[in-house]
Protein backbone atom coordinates (compact mmCIF):
# COMPACT_ATOMS: atom_id res chain seq x y z
CA UNK A 1 0.00 0.00 0.00
CA UNK A 2 1.31 3.43 -1.01
CA UNK A 3 2.07 5.99 1.82
CA UNK A 4 -0.72 8.47 0.13
CA UNK A 5 -1.64 11.03 2.84
CA UNK A 6 0.95 11.79 6.72
CA UNK A 7 0.20 13.95 9.38
CA UNK A 8 2.99 16.62 10.18
CA UNK A 9 2.44 16.67 14.06
CA UNK A 10 2.88 20.02 15.13
CA UNK A 11 0.96 22.87 15.96
CA UNK A 12 3.26 24.92 14.43
CA UNK A 13 2.21 26.60 10.60
CA UNK A 14 5.75 28.03 10.11
CA UNK A 15 7.31 24.77 11.05
CA UNK A 16 4.54 22.83 8.96
CA UNK A 17 5.45 25.54 5.81
CA UNK A 18 8.49 24.29 5.89
CA UNK A 19 8.26 20.90 6.15
CA UNK A 20 5.88 21.16 3.09
CA UNK A 21 8.76 23.09 1.63
CA UNK A 22 11.57 20.49 2.14
CA UNK A 23 8.95 17.49 1.22
CA UNK A 24 7.59 19.02 -1.66
CA UNK A 25 9.21 16.00 -3.56
CA UNK A 26 7.35 13.30 -2.32
CA UNK A 27 3.85 12.35 -4.16
CA UNK A 28 2.10 12.47 -0.32
CA UNK A 29 -0.64 15.06 0.74
CA UNK A 30 0.61 16.26 3.80
CA UNK A 31 -1.83 17.18 6.47
CA UNK A 32 -1.46 20.20 8.96
CA UNK A 33 -2.03 18.29 12.32
CA UNK A 34 -3.51 21.16 14.01
CA UNK A 35 -6.15 21.49 11.10
CA UNK A 36 -7.63 17.98 12.06
CA UNK A 37 -6.81 17.64 15.97
CA UNK A 38 -6.00 19.55 18.98
CA UNK A 39 -3.85 17.33 20.35
CA UNK A 40 -1.63 18.92 22.57
CA UNK A 41 1.68 15.73 23.46
CA UNK A 42 3.67 16.79 26.81
CA UNK A 43 7.46 16.35 25.57
CA UNK A 44 8.37 14.79 28.66
CA UNK A 45 11.61 13.25 26.75
CA UNK A 46 15.01 13.12 27.67
CA UNK A 47 16.14 14.43 23.74
CA UNK A 48 15.42 15.50 20.65
CA UNK A 49 14.42 11.45 19.73
CA UNK A 50 12.44 10.93 22.30
CA UNK A 51 10.28 14.01 22.49
CA UNK A 52 9.62 13.62 18.43
CA UNK A 53 8.79 9.71 19.08
CA UNK A 54 6.11 10.69 21.17
CA UNK A 55 4.45 13.16 19.33
CA UNK A 56 4.64 10.78 15.85
CA UNK A 57 2.88 8.21 18.14
CA UNK A 58 0.70 10.22 19.64
CA UNK A 59 -0.79 12.11 16.46
CA UNK A 60 -0.60 8.54 14.72
CA UNK A 61 -2.42 6.73 17.33
CA UNK A 62 -5.06 9.74 17.49
CA UNK A 63 -5.38 10.62 13.79
CA UNK A 64 -4.88 7.02 12.28
CA UNK A 65 -2.39 8.49 9.90
CA UNK A 66 0.70 8.06 9.69
CA UNK A 67 2.66 10.72 11.43
CA UNK A 68 5.69 12.77 11.08
CA UNK A 69 7.28 14.78 14.03
CA UNK A 70 10.34 16.48 14.87
CA UNK A 71 12.02 17.95 17.76
CA UNK A 72 14.48 20.38 17.19
CA UNK A 73 16.26 22.96 19.10
CA UNK A 74 19.94 24.74 19.55
CA UNK A 75 22.46 23.64 21.92
CA UNK A 76 24.98 25.78 22.44
CA UNK A 77 28.69 24.52 23.59
CA UNK A 78 29.01 27.90 26.67
CA UNK A 79 26.09 26.68 28.13
CA UNK A 80 26.68 22.86 27.85
CA UNK A 81 24.31 22.10 25.47
CA UNK A 82 21.74 24.35 26.50
CA UNK A 83 18.87 25.02 25.89
CA UNK A 84 18.81 21.91 24.03
CA UNK A 85 15.67 20.23 24.18
CA UNK A 86 13.71 23.02 26.21
CA UNK A 87 14.93 25.91 23.41
CA UNK A 88 11.34 26.50 23.12
CA UNK A 89 10.61 26.81 26.18
CA UNK A 90 12.95 29.27 27.95
CA UNK A 91 10.74 31.92 27.31
CA UNK A 92 7.17 32.26 26.45
CA UNK A 93 7.86 33.24 22.41
CA UNK A 94 10.54 33.38 20.25
CA UNK A 95 11.75 36.69 20.99
CA UNK A 96 11.82 35.97 24.37
CA UNK A 97 13.76 32.82 24.11
CA UNK A 98 16.28 34.98 21.72
CA UNK A 99 16.89 37.19 24.85
CA UNK A 100 17.33 34.75 27.03
CA UNK A 101 20.21 33.42 24.48
CA UNK A 102 22.10 36.13 24.14
CA UNK A 103 21.97 37.59 27.97
CA UNK A 104 22.93 34.11 28.88
CA UNK A 105 26.36 34.28 26.32
CA UNK A 106 27.28 37.99 28.08
CA UNK A 107 30.78 37.54 28.74
CA UNK A 108 31.53 34.29 26.89
CA UNK A 109 34.09 33.92 23.73
CA UNK A 110 32.58 30.63 22.87
CA UNK A 111 29.44 30.95 20.83
CA UNK A 112 29.70 28.08 19.14
CA UNK A 113 26.28 26.00 18.54
CA UNK A 114 24.62 23.94 16.84
CA UNK A 115 21.40 23.42 15.42
CA UNK A 116 19.38 20.04 16.14
CA UNK A 117 16.68 18.07 14.38
CA UNK A 118 15.16 14.77 15.42
CA UNK A 119 12.44 13.51 12.82
CA UNK A 120 10.28 10.37 14.02
CA UNK A 121 7.69 8.91 11.33
CA UNK A 122 5.66 6.54 13.36
CA UNK A 123 2.65 4.44 11.55
CA UNK A 124 -0.82 3.97 13.54
CA UNK A 125 0.58 0.09 13.91
CA UNK A 126 3.30 0.84 15.67
CA UNK A 127 6.22 0.98 13.38
CA UNK A 128 9.10 3.75 14.12
CA UNK A 129 11.40 5.68 11.70
CA UNK A 130 13.86 7.81 13.14
CA UNK A 131 16.71 10.60 11.90
CA UNK A 132 18.59 13.29 13.20
CA UNK A 133 20.11 16.41 11.15
CA UNK A 134 22.86 19.21 12.18
CA UNK A 135 23.46 22.42 11.38
CA UNK A 136 26.83 23.80 12.72
CA UNK A 137 27.70 27.64 13.59
CA UNK A 138 27.56 29.99 16.27
CA UNK A 139 25.36 32.74 17.87
CA UNK A 140 25.13 36.02 16.60
CA UNK A 141 26.20 39.17 19.02
CA UNK A 142 22.45 40.71 17.83
CA UNK A 143 19.31 39.20 16.19
CA UNK A 144 20.17 40.19 12.39
CA UNK A 145 17.19 39.63 9.59
CA UNK A 146 13.61 38.73 9.49
CA UNK A 147 13.34 35.29 7.98
CA UNK A 148 12.38 32.12 9.35
CA UNK A 149 11.41 31.64 12.76
CA UNK A 150 12.83 30.73 16.47
CA UNK A 151 16.48 31.30 16.99
CA UNK A 152 17.12 32.30 13.28
CA UNK A 153 17.95 35.69 13.24
CA UNK A 154 20.73 34.79 15.80
CA UNK A 155 22.20 31.82 14.51
CA UNK A 156 25.08 32.23 11.71
CA UNK A 157 25.44 28.59 9.82
CA UNK A 158 29.15 27.62 9.34
CA UNK A 159 30.43 29.24 6.11
CA UNK A 160 28.35 32.36 6.33
CA UNK A 161 28.35 35.76 7.69
CA UNK A 162 24.70 35.97 7.95
CA UNK A 163 22.05 34.59 10.17
CA UNK A 164 19.30 32.52 8.98
CA UNK A 165 17.30 35.52 9.54
CA UNK A 166 18.94 37.47 6.70
CA UNK A 167 19.86 34.45 4.30
CA UNK A 168 17.61 33.72 1.75
CA UNK A 169 15.04 30.96 2.62
CA UNK A 170 16.41 28.69 -0.04
CA UNK A 171 19.70 28.14 1.33
CA UNK A 172 18.26 28.14 4.34
CA UNK A 173 16.14 25.18 2.70
CA UNK A 174 19.77 23.21 1.68
CA UNK A 175 21.63 23.80 4.60
CA UNK A 176 19.92 23.72 7.72
CA UNK A 177 19.28 20.74 10.07
CA UNK A 178 16.13 20.07 9.50
CA UNK A 179 16.63 20.54 6.11
CA UNK A 180 19.63 18.08 6.25
CA UNK A 181 17.55 15.34 8.15
CA UNK A 182 14.44 15.76 5.67
CA UNK A 183 17.14 14.87 2.84
CA UNK A 184 17.93 11.76 4.86
CA UNK A 185 13.77 11.14 5.10
CA UNK A 186 13.46 11.37 1.57
CA UNK A 187 16.45 8.52 0.72
CA UNK A 188 14.48 6.28 3.53
CA UNK A 189 11.54 6.49 1.04
CA UNK A 190 12.92 5.99 -2.16
CA UNK A 191 14.60 3.20 -0.79
CA UNK A 192 11.59 1.89 0.82
CA UNK A 193 10.31 2.26 -2.52
CA UNK A 194 7.37 4.72 -0.41
CA UNK A 195 5.74 1.15 0.55
CA UNK A 196 3.93 0.85 4.12
CA UNK A 197 2.45 -2.27 5.68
Amino acid sequence: MRLRKMVIASGNRHKFEEFRDLLAPLEVELIFGRDISSLDVEETGTSFLENASLKARSWAEETGFPALADDSGIEVNALDGRPGIYSARVASDDEGCRNWLLKSLQGKSDRGARYTAALVLAFPDGKLWSVEGHCYGIVAQEPRGFNGFGYDPIFVPEGYDMTFGELDPSIKARISHRAKASASFLKWLASAENMVQ
